[in-house]
């Protein structure tokens, strides 16, 4: 019985791919085998790999494994396996495959990616971040196909942050006719607020000369015309030129979007469509007016992220990668830089839907090293590919509006350094040119005026942590445009006013906006006994993220964050108290350059009665008034927005008032919390998509007997996840914490944890149980999957 039911899921999954093999693309996530450990023998198509298991994309096999000091991957990768892994699947084909062309499109696989199909070598690709095509037409064949993948993330170190391994972004099959729009071959440009010009390349890849009307559909009016295609020819770009004037345009405030719909018919027979998402919108740079979207000045309050999406590793799940995105447009971030690679495409995506601008940055180094394996070893003959990879897969995203060619390279002393960047630049514009090109410049000496050369290689040059050279930067070259591609956390008054003050600083992109996985320690704080130092000049076990984002793995925001956002955003948020842990109170305080000294948002100071405590109160308003227990501590002006106190502890509650001529305009209030006697479970949404592919991302709370997070437990608990869900991954903020993410064991820190479900194809109710250990304490809650 067993044998049969597992016959007839098989049967289904394969007719699920034959009915479906007449549409262009087919999400192929579902029904992988997987083997970690290198099996060559497994690209035959006749391989046995019945023992291997079964898994669905996107997945990322080193968050799957336990912290080890001795990783290969190291600080860099957060201590997590690497190694070399297999993925097969096999599929079926209709009899009616001639005259198609099929692709496999791979969004991202981490990395040097070799693909066979029914055991031959069909293509592949070495970095880890790019999105590539695989034509498997000549392999295939009617009926039963097998496609197998190896990944090999051996070679270590080759990233300077956590990776991931693995085919950790979607998959696609891609069925055409011979005469197809190609791939990414549609291009549209918005010269205006109310005109898109569309260009679409077509191939003929018949013996034949072919004529075909091409159809582009944009908001109910439609153009379409006729175009000969000779056979074996270059592709044939077709243009059509649309004004619009009932359109709306695309900001982070408004962030509409438009679809273009493209169909290519020969003989009123349809060959090929396409729909592509876009955005009317027009942006401009210039040292005298600085940045402007739609015609309107832009001040960029940015952050740079990496790829990782916390406790879940690099797997790039849609509803990760747009929980991303609205974490930090909450944060009050209105520009991203994904450095230093390409993001997937689904992230673009939510930077659209929800407005969000973006820096699309290609990769870390050019051609000198800063880790043993990393891009240095494949510039020269990958960079074009690369670059081309990212420009013409991105450029209808009306979110980017920047491109970025590097990040600190090492050899930028180099007199061919400047040839470099200028190839580079070229060709980004070559593709697309309607944005700026940019690079992130460094110097750790006082040769900074000798880059001058390079820097005339891009239309925005990018600072690291350099600002303070911009005055005298702009006094000896005023055309220079500006933005500062990564700052420190603690530096962001100073950031705020230089682009408030200097029209030709376009925006500060602090490092980071979220906690990441790898560069343990970087932005650590520590206590004296403690292993000393930055990240950079030691292995720094067991610290194995990074703790410098405004929000931390779990998602939830830093008293920093709340101080960012009021600085750069007048709506919102406009007063928050926050408390800083007294120096000697678990140690003395030691700080790197990324981090911020140890403040929450806490008054649970247990053991410190009547000793004196520092608190800040962050506010729009010009006074703040402090009270404790209701006796009023004192008043105090607001400075850099934010008014400190420092008052002997007491247990009770902190009350802030700000103070504007004389009125008490809001107030805010800090209690000491009781000990925990129950946990709390909020999800981020009570439904979610059966489809095995939808999340749901569960906040998990110890509070007291009135409701209150107690923000010093960290009792161990345990989850079981039943239903239409499974369990993905499960952890906390501490990023000392050597529990793997995949344990369904795991303690709190400060009086939290994040569990992270995945829905399973069924249809019903996702059944959660946590209890809370040393309480036996259990609390459910319900997630309908539809």
């Amino acid at each position: 019985m067993r044998v049969k039911r597992t016959f007839f899921m098989c049967a289904l999954l394969m007719l699920a791919v034959f009915a479906s093999a007449s549409s262009r693309k087919q999400l192929f996530n579902e029904g992988w085998k997987f083997q970690l450990g290198d099996t060559p023998e497994a690209k035959a198509g006749t391989f046995d790999d019945k023992a291997w298991r079964t898994l669905t994309l996107p997945h990322d096999w080193s968050i799957e494994g336990r912290f080890d000091k001795e990783a290969p991957a190291g600080n860099d990768g957060g201590y997590l396996p690497t190694g070399i892994g297999w993925y097969r699947k096999t599929f079926e084909l209709p009899k009616d495959i001639n005259g198609k062309k099929f692709q496999l499109y791979f969004e991202g696989v981490y990395m040097h990616s070799e693909v066979y199909i029914n055991g031959e070598h069909a293509g592949g690709w070495p970095y880890g971040y790019s999105s590539f095509f695989v034509d498997i037409t000549p392999y295939i064949k009617a009926g039963e196909n097998t496609i197998a993948v190896r990944v090999d993330n051996s070679k270590q170190k080759n990233c300077r942050w956590y990776s991931g391994s693995g085919i950790y972004r979607n998959v696609w099959l891609m069925q055409t006719d011979l005469v197809h729009v190609a791939n990414w071959g549609v291009q549209i440009t918005t010269p205006d607020l109310h005109t898109a010009i569309v260009k679409t390349t077509i191939e003929n890849e018949t013996s034949e000369k072919k004529t075909v009307e091409v159809r582009t559909e944009i908001a109910g009016r439609t153009i379409s015309g006729t175009v000969e295609l000779l056979p074996d020819a270059a592709p044939t770009v077709v243009e059509h030129t649309f004004n619009l004037p009932d359109v709306q345009p695309w900001s982070p405030d408004t962030p509409n979007l438009y679809t273009a719909h493209i169909t290519v018919s020969e003989d009123g027979k349809e060959k090929d469509t396409v729909e592509e998402t876009f955005g009317f919108r027009t942006i401009a740079w210039s040292a005298e007016e600085g940045f402007t979207l739609n015609n309107k000045p832009l001040l960029l309050n940015g952050a740079c992220v990496h790829h990782d999406n916390g406790i879940l590793g690099a797997a790039a799940y849609d509803r990760a990668e747009y929980y991303r995105v609205e974490l930090l447009k909450k944060a009050g971030f209105n520009a991203l830089r994904t450095s230093h690679n390409i993001p997937s495409e689904t992230f673009l995506r939510a930077c659209d839907e929800l407005g969000m601008l973006v820096i699309d940055e290609s990769f870390d180094g050019w051609r000198e090293a800063k880790n043993t394996h990393d891009y240095h070893e494949l510039f020269d003959e990958w960079w074009s590919r690369d670059v081309e990879a990212m420009v013409l897969r991105d450029r209808n995203h009306p979110s980017i509006f920047c491109w970025s060619v590097g990040n600190e390279v090492i050899e930028r002393k180099k007199i061919e350094i400047v040839t470099t960047a200028r190839k580079l630049a070229s060709l980004c514009r070559k593709l697309d040119y309607t944005r700026p090109v940019t690079s992130a410049l460094a110097a750790w000496d006082n040769d900074w005026e000798i880059y001058d050369p390079l820097a005339e290689a891009f239309d925005i040059v990018g600072y690291n942590y350099l600002i303070h050279k911009s005055e005298g930067d702009h006094q000896r070259v005023p055309s220079r445009i500006m933005m500062q591609t990564e700052s420190y956390p603690n530096d962001a008054w100073k950031n705020f006013r230089k682009v408030q003050d200097y029209p030709y600083i376009i925006g500060d992109f602090v490092w980071t906006g979220m906690d990441y996985i790898g560069e343990s320690g970087i932005g650590r704080w520590y206590y004296e006994g403690d292993v000393p130092g930055e990240h950079y000049e030691r292995p720094l076990y067991p610290w194995h993220a990074s703790y410098c984002g405004d929000i931390d793995l779990t998602g939830l925001r830093k008293p920093i964050s709340h101080y960012r956002s009021m600085l750069w955003n007048a709506e919102g948020e406009h007063l928050y108290l926050a408390v800083k842990e007294p120096d000697g109170y678990r140690g003395k305080v030691k700080t790197t350059l990324w981090g911020t000294w140890p403040t929450f948002e806490s008054w649970n100071w247990e053991g410190h009665e009547g000793k004196p405590i520092e608190m800040e109160v962050y506010s729009h308003y010009p006074s703040v008034r402090l009270y404790l227990n209701e006796q009023l501590i004192g008043e105090k002006n607001t400075e850099e927005m934010k008014a400190v106190f420092s008052l002997p502890y007491t247990p009770g509650t902190l009350k802030a008032e700000g103070i504007r001529e004389g009125k008490v305009m809001e107030s805010k209030t800090l209690e000491t919390a009781g000990t925990p006697v129950d946990i709390r479970l909020t999800p981020d949404r009570a439904r979610i998509h059966r489809d095995g592919q939808d999340l749901s991302f569960i906040l998990i709370e110890a509070i007291d007997a009135e409701g209150r997070t107690v923000p010093i437990a960290d009792n161990a608990l345990t989850v079981r996840v039943s239903g239409a869900a499974s369990f993905l991954a499960l952890g906390n903020a501490d990023i000392k914490d050597e529990d793997a993410y995949t344990d369904t064991s795991h303690r709190m820190w400060k009086g939290r944890a994040l569990l992270v479900i995945r829905s399973n194809g069924k249809k019903g109710k996702a059944n959660i149980r946590v209890t809370l250990e040393g309480m036996n304490k259990t609390r459910s809650v319900q997630i309908q999957a539809e």
